[in-house]
């Protein structure tokens, strides 16, 4: 009948509006939380693998190599290893925590992982510098650290992505931590090139007291960031 076709200004049933989306078509601005959290696991455990390699690598070529650098190394992986467990928990906890309590609470425990860390490392460096002890050369720490830096770079730079998105404190903060490493990993590698290359057996011990300096910094930063605070303070 003429009073039952549509006018030309107005959709029929069968077409969606303009502003409407489709069942089957995602919004451009509204990223799947779940795809979201799926990646950012992906990459909390993808880091914690290689940590927990770096471990027994490190210490390992470390003690061939009498390197107090890459023992120091190793050492600074393991209390990495247990900042991406503390993520990946807060990340896999489906239960409310108000203020990421929980989260905080064990910032400050790695806090104190990297004061003893640190401790260790200066006690350690400046004996090898009194008692001039001189480390072999190590090829292979050298070509396995320049890898590491490579790697790490990379997933600091996907995990800030991440945490941006999706707002998480911890996951920002465990990201600095592994640019840290990638930072570390540069500075060891040109201690250990200058042992070999010029001779300078003392850069191996300056550069396990510079690790140091950088643990106690970052233990300071991980005991601020277990302080208690208000939600919008999260991200600040």
């Amino acid at each position: 009948m003429p009073g039952d076709e549509p006018t030309g200004d107005e959709p029929t049933r069968d077409e969606p509006t303009r502003d409407e989306p489709t069942r089957d078509e995602p919004t451009r601005d509204r990223p799947a939380g779940g795809g979201l959290h799926r990646r950012a696991m992906q990459l909390e455990w993808g880091t914690n693998a290689w940590n927990s390699l770096e471990v027994f690598v490190a210490v390992g070529l470390g003690v061939a190599a009498r390197s107090l650098a890459l023992v120091a190394f190793g050492l600074d992986s393991l209390v990495e290893v247990f900042a991406t467990l503390v993520v990946i928990r807060h990340l896999g906890d489906a239960g409310e925590d108000r203020g990421d309590v929980r989260t905080h609470r064990a910032l400050r425990r790695i806090a104190g992982a990297f004061w003893l860390l640190a401790a260790y490392l200066l006690v350690s460096g400046a004996r090898g510098l009194v008692a001039h002890d001189v480390p072999r050369h190590s090829p292979a720490g050298i070509a396995y650290l320049a890898v590491t830096a490579v790697v790490m770079f990379g997933l600091a730079r996907q995990k800030k992505k991440v945490a941006a998105a999706m707002g998480s404190e911890p996951m920002a903060r465990e990201a600095a931590m592994t640019f840290l490493d990638g930072c570390l990993s540069v500075g060891i590698v040109a201690a250990l090139a200058a042992n070999m290359g010029l001779g300078w057996w003392w850069a191996d011990a300056a550069a396990a007291v510079a690790v140091a300096g950088l643990a106690i910094r970052e233990g300071i930063e991980s005991w601020r960031q277990g302080a208690p605070h208000t939600e919008g303070d999260a991200m600040g």
